[in-house]
């Protein structure tokens, strides 16, 4: 009987998970990947998993700087220890726990979308600016792993951008791999129209 009841549940874990839309965001620096978040969490009822809170809460606990320096290393060293695809694999955990459907923002590695490609109804959605608009961006929101000269700015996005190692960034590459790709130069209204573009093609694969 328990044996029965572990196979039910299981089933329908795996119903769950199959029937799952996950959208994946990847980009670049300050491209406006968290404001398409937030419209498909309100206009969408999507659930959002980020890797950047994520890697907040293990570099709070560890007492170092929030930073982006730190974000890189502490991320780096988890992926080492575990696989390439390790933090995208745990945010995907509680969401399949929690159900419905959800965002994992920020894939950074081939490997994390590689893994979340396995999981099911998975789309990879990339979105870009241009390099000044995107830094004047991060200025005005302020972070703390935001607060570099255009310069610095620069130099990180460049260490992010490749990388032969499958335990480090390499946006290049998940950028190139991404199925619906933003480019957010423009109003607020261009891009949610971008998303709802997105959204309908996402509908026409169900």
């Amino acid at each position: 009987m328990c044996t029965d009841r572990a196979h039910e549940r299981k089933v329908i874990s795996t119903f769950i998970t199959m029937s799952m839309t996950i959208i994946g965001i990847t980009g670049t620096l300050g491209a406006g990947k968290g404001t398409v978040v937030d419209y498909l969490i309100e206009n969408h009822g999507f659930k959002h998993f980020s890797v950047r809170s994520y890697l907040t809460s293990v570099i709070e606990e560890r007492g170092m700087p929030v930073n982006r320096d730190s974000m890189v290393a502490v991320a780096n060293e988890l992926r080492e220890n575990n696989s390439p695809s390790f933090l995208a694999e745990e945010l995907y955990r509680t969401a399949s726990e929690q159900g419905g459907d959800c965002i994992i923002e920020s894939i950074r590695t081939i490997g994390e979308i590689d893994a979340l490609e396995e999981k099911g109804r998975f789309f990879l959605l990339a979105v870009d600016a241009d390099p000044r608009l995107r830094y004047d961006r991060i200025t005005e929101r302020k972070s703390a792993t935001d607060n570099v000269s255009f310069e610095e700015f620069e130099e990180n996005e460049r260490r992010e951008m490749e990388s032969s190692d499958p335990n480090k960034q390499n946006l290049s590459a998940c950028i190139a791999r991404a199925k619906f790709k933003l480019t957010n130069n423009g109003s607020m209204d261009e891009l949610f129209n971008q998303v709802e573009e997105v959204i309908n093609g996402i509908h026409a694969n169900s």
